[in-house]
């Protein structure tokens, strides 16, 4: 069977082909400003014969197209067990939530979920970085370059971007901030983990899974090692492709 997984997210879309349970082919793109579209353009490309959506778009696509649905949690266990089958605990930190999953028997058994701002998502790396005027692909180096980490007295992005920009004209040293914000993100998803509780196998998910510092700052807290997908954006799609397939 050719199913087609769709994890419409706020910042990207991902798409992933199986055929049985084979990962066949992938695309990530841009959500825009409309993902309808860009939906119909990636599925006229590809023979489905069916075809299933998780994320925030989701809904969007069930009352248009009639695919049928499953949630990101779901989604996202079903997707890192498949990567890891022993997975027992899944971080995913995606553009506008981030989430910890406790598994077991390839099952969700509890979760914790940020979705009710960008503090501690990859949006917020987003605004950090262009505030500190570093891409997104380098943030993460310069963190990790740094000697010291600053405190931030704030994780909402608006207040946070001030503050960041009144260091910066104190002469602060910039990697010294940029370790300091990624040091905020760890410390709000620590508490998420504590909260969720956590063991062996850990499968970090999502776009902020290709940071590097984040990566690095967890498994220092965590004093664990982390599992990362070769992609880890196409988790939820995978994951949704899959919970058709069982």
């Amino acid at each position: 069977m050719v199913i087609g997984g769709l994890d419409i997210g706020s910042r990207t879309i991902k798409f992933v082909l199986l055929e049985d349970k084979t990962l066949k082919d992938y695309i990530i793109l841009d959500t825009g400003v409309d993902p309808l579209d860009k939906i119909k353009k990636i599925l006229a490309n590809y023979n489905c014969e069916q075809v299933i959506a998780t994320g925030y778009g989701r809904y969007l696509i069930q009352k248009t197209l009639g695919f049928p649905i499953v949630s990101e949690i779901k989604a996202h266990a079903q997707g890192a067990c498949f990567f890891c089958p022993n997975c027992r605990t899944v971080i995913d930190i995606g553009g506008q939530d981030s989430k910890v999953i406790r598994v077991r028997n390839k099952r969700v058994e509890n979760f914790e979920m940020n979705d009710r701002c960008a503090a501690g998502t990859g949006r917020f790396l987003e605004v950090m970085a262009t505030t500190l005027g570093f891409s997104i692909d380098d943030f993460s180096k310069y963190a990790l370059q740094a000697k010291n980490s600053i405190n931030l007295n704030s994780m909402c992005t608006v207040f946070a971007e001030s503050e960041v920009i009144s260091l910066i004209t104190q002469g602060e040293d910039v990697c010294n901030i940029a370790l300091g914000i990624h040091n905020a993100i760890v410390n709000r998803i620590w508490a998420m983990i504590v909260k969720a509780g956590y063991e062996d196998d850990i499968v970090f998910t999502g776009g902020v899974a290709k940071n590097q510092c984040i990566v690095h700052l967890l498994r220092e807290r965590l004093n664990k090692n982390i599992y990362i997908p070769e992609e880890p954006q196409i988790i939820g799609a995978l994951g949704a492709g899959l919970s058709l397939i069982s």
